[in-house]
This record gives C-alpha cells, structure tokens and sequence, in this order.
C-alpha cells in the first residue's frame, strides 16, 4: 500500500462506480459503528405526569436557513449521481415535502465532473417549499475547486444552502482517495465569504468537537451539523469496498473510532451558544431527535436508517409507503416524548431541565 497523495481528477465513470457500490454496500452490509454508541442510551427524559398541555398543542414547526419546517428534522445527504440514486433522491424529497422536513443532498462531486448527471440532483420538482442543502468534499478545494464549483453545485441543485462534508478518515481509506487536508480552513472560509447562500460543515461520521466547530464558525460557517459517532462508520463502508488487503484489515481497527454524537452536540453548544447545530450520526427514533434537540440541536438528521425505505424493492419490502410511515412514526415519537415531558414548543424542550443523566 502506498501513501495516498490525491488521485488527481477522478473519473466521472469511476465516480458513479464509487456511488453505486456505496449504496449497495450500505444496504446489504454490516456498516454499523463497533464498540461506540451515539451516546443518547445515557440520557432519559424526567416523566411529567401532569404535563398541562394536551397532546394537540405540542407545536414541532420552526425556521431553518430562513424557510419554515414543519418538523424539525432534516434528510441527511447520502447519495447522487447514478440512476438509482436519482430514484432514491426523488423518493426522498417528495417524502420531504409532504412532511415538512429539511433534505440534504449526497456529494455533488459526480455532477460537477458531468453534468450529464444533473438529473439524480434534480429534486425541487418533487420537493417545491422545503429547504435544500447542495453537497461537496470540503477537500475537493485541494483538488482544483473553488467558489465557482460551490456556486453551481448550489444553481444546479436549486439549493438554498451548501455543505462541505470533513471525510478524512474515509478518503485514507479509499485507494482513489485525496487527503491534502492542509490549509482548507482558508478555502472554506473564502467560499463563505464569496458564494451568496449559507455555508455549513458536517463530518460523515466521526463527529465534530467544539474547538473545530469554533474555528468553523470564526471562518463564517452558519451551521454546524456535527454528524458523530455511533451510526453509519465510513471506515467499515470502505472496508467492503476495498480491494486493498491491507486497507480492508486496518479499516476495521477505526470500527470504534470518533466522538459520540451526543457529546458533539453538548460540547458544541456549550462553545457556539448562538450558532445553528444538526444533530446527525445513529440517529432512529423520535425520542433520538428530542434528546438531541434537548442537549441543544436545532435540528436533528436521519440518514442510512431512512435509506432502505427509499431504495426500490422487488419483493415489496420496501418504498414509498415505508419511507413516509418512519418520517410520521420519527415525527410521532418527538411529538409524544415533549407531551411527556410537558413542552408545547421546541424552545420549551431546548430549555427544559428534564433530560437527566441515566
């Protein structure tokens, strides 16, 4: 194995490859994280017997990037680029759409190499009113792009935002990956600075931590989704992926590694009191999303966990009909979890002191 040292431009046909044999492997493999959690199982909500409120004032609408949501919730970004992830992102934005909920595209790096692509990114036909957040590697700024990329990735999308996802771990681990993380703080703030739509960071996985979010926010970033430890691991998605012996066995000595979301969204808040969080990473329930948005977030994500839904499915098992059942049962379960903690309104659960160490 040979140091990665950036593979140049990447193929548009190695691209799509990379996206397909992600989705795949993502659905039919073990990617879970090894050995760490998200760290809700620590938390608990203080039951309120008297809650005062009735079920039917239990408000979950609010602002996002300046556009109402119903929910405070967000698709996450996961994949683009391919016929089949054009399908999954259609049926993800109209899922969206007729809940309300905040989406997330997958890396747009494919559509910039090809814009014959374009379509798989395409979804405001499907999803007219909700906010839209366009995708690339922050480290692509390494690698030849710049604020002309970020701006159409954004114009191509329809977007009303853009993320710049931190993958480090995951590109060492690809043989195709690049790694010239160096001086990216600089290039991501100039793309703030000079793009016109707001900016934001996630990692993929590993989680963010406060003094990195600081420096984040200081370089004009306007949100932070902190997408930590405890669900999907990148280093075990391209453990399957790899056909470098070496790269495969390392991969799984990192099954444990990164900062427990949890954690991320506590210790970010604590340092960026007025900044905007997502709480991703191992996210499932509603009851998740309320712990989360208690310890903090504004907002919290779901991503692999919604993604079988969205695949098409032969036998059934999956579609539409799945996929719009877990957006209203994650919706259900926040309602329910701030009716038994007796908070009408999310600003009533970001403040209330019933979320107790177990």
């Amino acid at each position: 194995m040979t140091e990665n040292k950036g593979s140049g431009p990447e193929s548009s046909g190695q691209t799509v490859r990379r996206k397909s044999e992600h989705i795949r492997i993502c659905l039919e493999e073990p990617v879970q994280s090894l050995g760490i959690e998200t760290g809700f199982q620590y938390y608990r909500f203080r039951h309120c017997a008297l809650p005062e409120i009735a079920f039917n004032d239990v408000d979950i609408s609010g602002p996002f990037l300046g556009l109402p949501l119903r929910a405070p919730l967000l698709i996450s970004s996961m994949t683009g680029g391919t016929e089949e992830a054009g399908s999954i992102n259609s049926r993800l934005a109209e899922a969206a759409e007729a809940r309300g909920w905040a989406m997330g595209l997958g890396s747009m790096r494919a559509v910039i190499e090809n814009e014959q692509l374009a379509g798989t990114f395409r979804v405001r036909r499907e999803a007219p009113t909700i906010p839209l957040i366009a995708n690339l590697g922050a480290v692509q700024l390494n690698y030849g792009y710049g604020v002309d990329q970020c701006r159409r990735a954004v114009e191509l999308a329809e977007a009303n935002a853009l993320v710049l996802h931190l993958n480090s771990l995951q590109e060492v681990f690809q043989a195709e990956g690049d790694t010239n993380f160096r001086g990216l703080l600089e290039r991501i703030g100039e793309v703030c600075r000079q793009i016109g739509v707001p900016v934001g960071i996630k990692d993929v996985g590993w989680g963010i931590d406060a003094e990195t979010a600081a420096r984040l926010a200081d370089a004009g970033v306007s949100f932070i989704d902190v997408a930590g430890a405890g669900g999907t691991s990148w280093s075990q998605v391209e453990k399957h992926r790899s056909r470098d012996p070496l790269r495969a066995a390392a991969a799984a000595a990192f099954a444990d590694w990164g900062i427990p979301t949890a954690e991320c969204v506590r210790e970010v808040r604590v340092r960026l009191p007025q900044t905007c969080i997502i709480a991703s990473g191992g996210l499932n329930t509603g009851v998740d999303a309320a712990k989360a948005i208690a310890l903090g977030a504004d907002i919290a994500g779901f991503g692999r966990s919604l993604l079988a839904g969205a695949a098409a499915s032969e036998d059934g098992q999956a579609g539409p009909e799945t996929l719009y059942n877990q957006l209203e049962r994650i919706e259900f379960e926040l309602r329910t979890a701030m009716f038994g903690i007796g908070a009408a309104t999310l600003s009533q659960l970001r403040g209330t002191d019933r979320l107790m160490m177990r």
